[in-house]
């Protein structure tokens, strides 16, 4: 990998933030002597700069295909950043806390553009679960195979047993679908996911059903009908008369007593 130091020595003193920052030692590659560098962890790229006043830094360490564990050591919360290759380096890192050492090995490994793309995997897939997925069905599918048919269940089973209401066509998403249009009495396609159409692209969610009339609110219905409309004149003249009655009588109250 060839990087430019000018462009490397721009963005490690330049003012964009810093995913973290910090005094570390760092144990020399061919002396075990460990040094104080100031740290700086940009991206993936970790820049270490000998005080925290230079303006170049020393070294950096690209994050990628690597692995931060820790290590024993001389120096205490000392850890390591391991590289795969027998002819890689192996870096080792000591903190001045326990504190600072657990930021440090969170943050390096989490800098790597591999765990940033299986972040990115995974939001994706939550959000896709979100909008197709419990309540679509199916778990959030996106195709299944063509045998696969809805079962209905309950009363669904039997139509005939309810002369009085019309056919119960199957369910989707768990709701009853109402189709007016001509050959609503044909069972509509089912062998795709009831979250897609033919084609593959999202279906809106159905109408909800429609409510039935319970069995006391249809009696209450029947007995309304059954009256007819001699027994409501009836009742009309019944009370028209008592509201005449009541309204002479208040008249006489307003006019007060005669003479």
């Amino acid at each position: 990998m060839k990087l430019n130091e000018r462009s490397l020595a721009f963005y490690a003193t330049c003012d964009s933030p810093a995913d973290n920052t910090g005094f570390l030692y760092k144990r020399g590659e061919r002396h075990t002597a460990y040094h104080r560098r100031w740290f700086v962890l940009k991206g993936n790229m970790l820049f270490y700069f000998e005080e925290r006043e230079s303006r170049e830094p020393v070294g950096v360490i690209v994050l990628e295909g690597c692995t931060v564990e820790l290590c024993d050591s001389a120096e205490e919360f000392a850890f390591a950043i391991r590289f795969s290759g027998t002819k890689s380096r192996t870096y080792v890192l000591a903190a001045e806390s326990q504190a600072a050492m657990e930021s440090w090995v969170k943050s390096l490994s989490r800098a790597s553009f591999n765990y940033m793309r299986l972040v990115v995997r995974e939001l994706e897939k939550q959000l896709q679960e979100m909008r197709w997925g419990p309540a679509s069905g199916c778990g959030g599918c996106r195709q299944l195979p063509s045998s696969w048919k809805p079962q209905p269940s309950g009363p669904e089973r039997s139509p005939e047993r309810l002369p009085a209401l019309p056919a119960i066509l199957p369910k989707e998403n768990g709701c009853a679908v109402w189709n007016n249009v001509p050959g609503a009495d044909r069972l509509p396609d089912t062998s795709i996911c009831s979250g897609y159409d033919s084609e593959g692209t999202p279906r809106p969610p159905p109408l909800p059903p429609r409510r039935r009339a319970s069995s006391s609110e249809a009696g209450s219905a029947g007995a309304a009908a059954a009256e007819s409309p001699s027994t409501f004149c009836r009742l009309h003249e019944r009370y028209g008369q008592e509201v005449a009655r009541l309204r002479q009588e208040w008249l006489e109250r307003q006019r007060g007593p005669r003479p």
